[in-house]
């Protein structure tokens, strides 16, 4: 099956004393604050690598920011996955979720044939939880969040999902938007890989075009 996960690079939480907010466009300044994978994130990719490796098939990572995401991408290949794509503009700075999830809906149809999208169920540097359903909504998909169990049959997936108190079983056909918790697994250690360069990226033009 072919795996989409959407990640983020976010603040490193041991530094986030030095991150600061401009006055002015009341946006993160991240200079100097070393940047690190949305946690809930590194669950989506792992999740994404044990369906792969029960299932077989193709994981992509797709991001958008800086060009210091590059980082992260490069992780989540050291992790395992086997293509990882940025997309990065001055044009999104500044981006909130609505524009954010509308230019990875947009990257995912480029990209091409997909099963399954996986993501965090939330970044640790806005806590809104919108991306996930905002990128069902814009690709006209069913979605299921906070997940902490994911099974595979056939052109079906059953999920276990947190709520406040109990637990809620679902079941949707693919392909389909899933938000997962810290809950669902142990991310792996990156291998030796850290240091392949990201294997791929839009072409100016596109990232603009993305950008509506």
């Amino acid at each position: 099956m072919n795996i989409i996960v959407c990640i983020k690079q976010v603040p490193d939480t041991e530094q986030l004393q030095k991150v600061k907010v401009d006055p002015q466009t009341n946006t993160l300044v991240r200079e100097g604050v070393p940047g690190i994978i949305n946690p809930f994130d590194e669950n989506a990719i792992e999740e994404a690598l044990r369906l792969k490796e029960k299932k077989g098939g193709k994981v992509n990572v797709l991001s958008m920011g800086p060009s210091q995401a590059a980082e992260s991408l490069r992780k989540a290949l050291a992790m395992g996955v086997d293509e990882a794509v940025l997309l990065s503009d001055r044009l999104f700075a500044g981006s909130d979720t609505l524009a954010t999830s509308y230019t990875l809906a947009m990257a995912i149809k480029r990209i091409g044939p997909f099963d399954l999208i996986l993501l965090g169920k939330q970044a640790i540097d806005g806590d809104t939880a919108q991306v996930g359903p905002g990128l069902a909504e814009w690709l006209n998909l069913p979605q299921i969040t906070y997940a902490r169990k994911i099974e595979v049959n056939e052109n079906k997936i059953r999920v276990e999902r947190v709520l406040e108190d109990v637990f809620e079983v679902v079941e949707s056909p693919l392909p389909v938007v899933v938000t997962v918790t810290k809950d669902i697994n142990e991310p792996r250690y990156p291998s030796l890989r850290a240091f392949i360069p990201v294997s791929r990226d839009f072409p100016p033009r596109e990232r603009i075009a993305f950008s509506g």
